[in-house]
């Protein structure tokens, strides 16, 4: 048996994923990663204010409904039992 006909040739795998274009430069890759890199953080910086600013509404109903007197179900199961 001829082994060589069996295998399949990693450069036409390569070429199916790429569809026929060049690999990209490496200096387009580092840049495309970098640029990435700076979206992410600017990103993450508008989810952690948005966290942030969450936790503050949470905090503020909870205050709230402690004033008015409205209680969860379960703090007024741990009433009942008492």
């Amino acid at each position: 048996m001829n082994n060589k006909k069996n295998k399949q040739n990693p450069c036409k795998g390569m070429k199916n994923l790429l569809q026929g274009q060049k690999l990209p430069k490496m200096d387009t890759l580092k840049a495309e990663a970098g640029r990435l890199a700076a979206e992410k953080k600017s990103l993450y910086s508008d989810y952690r204010t948005a966290q942030k600013d969450m936790r503050n509404v949470i905090t503020v109903k909870n205050n709230i409904d402690h004033l008015l007197g409205i209680t969860s179900e379960r703090k007024n199961k741990e009433q009942e039992r008492q």
